[in-house]
């Protein structure tokens, strides 16, 4: 057997223990479920509903509950109510799945960045003991969706890239899209992949490739964003919470509306009504003010300085003999090696990257030497792609959350790998970093499963008043 088909047996092994390991614990709401229930429930009752997110992850999620026999009833009202039945592990089935097979194409993606086999081993068995993307695929929750599609576009726009297949220039924009239709932080990788084909665009001065981009990267991913949301406002045919969001106009297309039989409604059709509800969907994610007890601001999130309580186990909790509580608890915290070495490696990367930059400005002044501060594509590639996936959130004023950086952590994560391959003894490098990243991944594993600690264990863990 290859050591290629030995590592994807081993990543593919590593990657369904952790996910299915306590698979369905708990058996109560986490988090944001009490919103994304809601939601699924809304395409079975055919209730309309409002949510800032496109509606592919959802979509998704029911269409696995439907396959399931889920029906609706259960009111995700509350974080920690109990679930009646097993239906919702159905629910939590595909998000999870979706985890299982990020690292892999982590794996076969550093693979195509011209990586060496170990250092895409390594990425992908990073991205499997990284707690808090492991945390975020358990449940009902879209973050696992946005990442595989994303990942994944990016891997068949390289391919293509590498093997001029027109194939797969239109398979990376159907995954981008599909990215961007769960949530529209997935624009990074189709944005990313237009501006790498205008690169060559100009360079080449190629109308033909440029036609080809047209179809696949903006037509194509058009008509699919635009048929995700047709099948979203082809099953909410009824009245429900979302109504007051809406124009009388897009309220009159639903059943046992106020606005139904108003004669001075015209009712939409399906583009205007298409067209109204993202609208409304940029202004809600441009005017929320609300704040979060677990939010924090985007410069913070490369230090990990605050990770989100999702769940407490109180249902569960007791006290020792000794009069110390137990209680489970589940954080979205990542790996503080994983998580700070990566930042480090990016912050690396982005000094030499900017280094390299001015020294190409001073070439153009006077003589300097070009070929030492020549920009390499993958550093620049990485650096970019993450200051892409950054640059949004800048300007955004509302609550944002630790989550919001997962894209941004993946590529620091390649940045990592991508600088101990540049190593005499990176072999070793890499072990080290792998042993080192499970023993922490498993001290921090009972607060990603959702284990019972003493007040005491807990504390131990939490290492800054920031992770409480």
């Amino acid at each position: 057997m290859s050591s290629s088909k030995i590592y994807i047996f081993i990543i593919i092994l590593a990657s369904l223990l952790t996910h299915f390991l306590f698979f369905g614990h708990p058996n109560e709401t986490v988090f944001d479920e009490v919103h994304f229930g809601k939601f699924i429930s809304g395409y079975f009752t055919h209730e309309y509903f409002f949510d800032i997110h496109p509606p592919l992850g959802k979509l998704l999620i029911s269409g696995a509950g439907y396959l399931a026999g889920f029906k609706p009833g259960f009111s995700f009202a509350e974080i920690g109510q109990k679930f009646p039945d097993n239906i919702y592990l159905w629910l939590r089935l595909l998000p999870t799945l979706a985890g299982v097979l990020l690292p892999l194409i982590i794996f076969f993606l550093v693979l195509r960045l011209g990586l060496s086999r170990f250092a895409a081993f390594s990425a992908a068995m990073l991205v499997v003991f990284e707690n808090a993307i492991l945390a975020q695929s358990r449940f009902i929750l879209l973050d696992s969706f946005l990442l595989l599609f994303g990942f994944s576009a990016l891997l068949a726009y390289f391919k293509y890239a590498q093997e001029n297949k027109i194939l797969y220039l239109f398979l990376s924009g159907v995954f981008a899209v599909l990215s961007l239709s769960v949530k529209w932080t997935g624009a990074t990788f189709l944005a990313l992949i237009i501006i790498l084909e205008i690169i060559k665009i100009v360079r080449e001065r190629s109308w033909s490739r440029a036609l080809k981009d047209l179809i696949a990267l903006i037509l194509l991913p058009l008509a699919i964003y635009f048929s995700i949301f047709a099948i979203h406002l082809g099953l909410l045919t009824k009245s429900g919470p979302g109504d007051a969001f809406m124009t009388p106009a897009f309220q009159k297309t639903l059943a046992g509306s106020n606005y139904q039989n108003s004669p001075d409604a015209k009712p939409l059709n399906l583009f205007q009504k298409f067209e109204e509800l993202n609208i409304q969907m940029y202004k809600s994610n441009a005017t929320l003010t609300a704040g979060h007890p677990y939010s924090s601001k985007w410069y913070s999130w490369p230090l990990m300085a605050r990770p989100i309580y999702y769940w407490y186990g109180s249902a569960g909790s007791s006290q020792t003999e000794a009069g110390a509580g137990v209680a489970s608890r589940i954080y979205f915290l990542g790996n503080p090696l994983i998580w700070w070495s990566s930042t480090v490696a990016m912050l690396y990367l982005l000094i030499s990257l900017a280094l390299s930059i001015f020294g190409l400005v001073m070439s153009k002044i006077r003589t300097y030497d070009i070929a030492r501060h020549k920009i390499r594509f993958l550093p620049a590639l990485l650096g970019g792609a993450y200051l892409l996936n950054l640059l949004p959130f800048i300007g955004i004023t509302r609550a944002m959350f630790l989550y919001h950086y997962m894209i941004g952590l993946i590529f620091a994560i390649i940045a990592l790998v991508y600088l101990l391959d540049q190593l005499e003894n990176k072999k070793r490098a890499f072990v080290a970093l792998l042993i080192a990243s499970v023993a922490v991944f498993i001290f921090f594993a009972p607060l990603t499963y959702g284990l019972p600690l003493t007040n005491s264990a807990y504390h131990l863990r939490a290492w800054f008043p920031g992770w409480q």
